[in-house]
């Protein structure tokens, strides 16, 4: 069992119990940095023991992930990473002690691999189905790829602003894409409220136990690999700071089983258009000021770092380290020149951390027998549009600039949403009729509309969309329309979906039996003019959402 013993207030050292996905909030000084506490002892006890019979993964270190029971959940798999010592990017400076930690060999070549597998395990073992979160890119396509393994339905919100091919990805891996025509703090916003009005889980990124406990695993696996011995710096480019901050935690947690000696200096980069933090660290303010973000690279576009920033500048100042922030350009000829003399190609978000390093060896900020950690994330995966058809994105506009959007905009925003991301499943092998139906509906509203040419892969659309309403023909190859809804309500992720059956032919009393309780309505082809019918469908579509 790993579940945490205790949630441990960081500013004022009160305890409480751990409690999954409620917001951890200190109940003595409403502090937000509160550290789960594992049972430590026995961890210790088998780490000396070599870890026996681990996998090579981020489970490897379950005792101190908030888990309950993980060897009863079919784990996704993120981490055991490899760690490389560099042979020709850092020497040309002088340096060869020099580490990266490729992130880019988990399933979605990035580090949030790590916070989506715990997540998504948190989200399975507490029974939560229907997830939303709002995300720069790399977090968004790791937990629609998790949530896709897990069999959760996930809403991503992403800015339109994110690189195409990262929208794609996610919406590939069966996510329910949302673009705003915003930025990220605008996004979060909005995703926020979208959650709550729906009252589905929000992930709420460094403020979940999960999500942030996750990061510290990253530590657990430089440890090992450097031979039971820390770095003296870790290097991360961050956007909101979750990553670094989870890494300290892992950091803090061997040195206080006193596996390591020090806990390593930090390093925070971020892109000079949007560096919140290194212009409040330099100014040597706990408090960053929101700023409006001016960077092509998106992905590190948070404006307001929040009380994140807070909790790392306090560390920073404990235990020694800097944040520094380069230029786009700067970080582009990063990317070349590890491609060039390692033969590793990284996205722009992670070469930013490449030209803080670059910096900070010409500065002298590290010196040349210093031990050095860079974490090396992320790819772009282009998913080209005849694979996904139309339909993969929900576009929703804010305001036409990047100033924070006003209430009454969100709310007609989230109102617009709400017609927008209704679902409905169309299961028919005649495609003709359902290519009618859908051209009537997508004509009456802004319904997103899918097409199930048979029973079986009509199921499978449903366990992946989850959508609002099922709209199934009785007579079909293979699994019939009987067939097809009984396997739906079987199922926990598809048993409250409202069915309307349409049937070509009478169906006897014995099957009206069948079908009874289990369906919202049925319906006889040539009983209604097809419009009538799509009208009756809007009905009970609009009755299940309590328009």
């Amino acid at each position: 069992m790993a579940k945490p013993k205790t949630l441990e207030c960081a500013l004022c050292g009160n305890q409480q119990p751990y409690e999954a996905f409620v917001p951890a909030v200190c109940k003595k000084c409403n502090s937000l940095w509160l550290e789960a506490k594992y049972d430590y002892e026995n961890f210790k006890r088998n780490i000396l023991r070599g870890l026996p019979t681990r996998p090579n993964n981020l489970w490897r270190f379950h005792d101190v992930l908030p888990l309950e029971n993980p060897s009863a959940l079919d784990l996704y798999p993120a981490g055991g990473t490899p760690l490389w010592l560099s042979q020709r990017f850092a020497t040309q400076f002088g340096h060869d002690h020099v580490y990266f930690k490729d992130e880019r060999y988990g399933p979605t070549s990035s580090f949030k691999d790590r916070q989506a597998a715990v997540a998504v395990a948190a989200m399975n073992e507490n029974g939560i189905r229907e997830a939303v979160i709002a995300s720069t890119g790399n977090a968004a396509v790791a937990y629609a790829a998790a949530c896709a393994r897990g069999g959760i339905k996930l809403w991503v919100f992403m800015t339109s602003l994110v690189p195409q091919e990262k929208l794609r990805e996610a919406a590939l891996f069966g996510a329910e894409v949302i673009r705003v025509s915003g930025n990220y703090d605008q996004t979060k916003q909005i995703a926020s409220q979208f959650a709550q009005r729906r009252h589905l889980h929000l992930d709420r990124g460094a403020s979940s136990i999960p999500a942030r406990e996750s990061m510290k695993t990253i530590s657990y696996e430089i440890v090992e690999q450097l031979g039971w011995r820390a770095p003296d710096w870790y290097i991360q480019a961050v956007s909101g700071g979750m990553g670094p901050l989870g890494v300290y935690e892992g950091f803090k947690e061997m040195y206080d089983m006193g596996l390591i000696s020090r806990i390593p200096k930090i390093a925070i980069i971020q892109a000079e258009g949007c560096s919140p933090m290194v212009q409040a660290f330099k100014a040597g303010k706990d408090v960053a000021e929101p700023v409006v973000p001016d960077t092509r690279i998106i992905i590190l576009s948070t404006g307001d770092p929040g009380k994140t920033y807070t909790y790392l500048y306090g560390i920073l100042k404990k235990y020694g380290g800097t944040m520094e922030s380069v230029t786009d350009a700067e970080a582009f000829d990063a990317m070349r020149a590890l491609a060039k003399s390692e033969g590793m190609a990284v996205e722009p978000a992670t070469a930013v951390a490449y030209a803080g390093l670059q910096k900070m060896l010409v500065q002298k900020i590290i010196s040349k027998d210093e031990t050095v950690v860079v974490n090396c994330t992320g790819h772009t995966f282009p998913v080209e549009k005849h694979v996904l058809g139309d339909q993969w994105a929900v576009d929703v506009h804010l305001s036409k600039d990047q100033s924070p959007a006003p209430q009454e905009g969100l709310q007609a925003a989230l109102e617009n949403l709400d017609e927008k991301a209704t679902t409905v499943l169309l299961v028919d092998d005649n495609s003709d009729d359902a290519l009618l139906i859908r051209r009537l509906l997508e004509g009456k509203k802004s319904y997103r509309v899918y097409h199930a040419k048979d029973g079986w892969e009509g199921l499978a659309m449903a366990r992946q969309h989850l959508p609002d309403l099922i709209v199934s023909d009785l007579t079909m190859p293979g699994i019939d329309g009987f067939g097809f809804v009984e396997e739906l309500k079987l199922d926990p992720r598809t048993k409250d979906i409202p069915v309307v059956v349409v049937s070509a032919k009478d169906i006897t009393d014995d099957e009206r039996k069948r079908l009874n309780g289990h369906i919202e309505a049925l319906y006889q082809k040539g009983s209604l003019p097809t419009r009538k019918f799509v009208d009756k469908v809007i009905n009970v579509i609009e009755d299940k959402n309590g328009a």
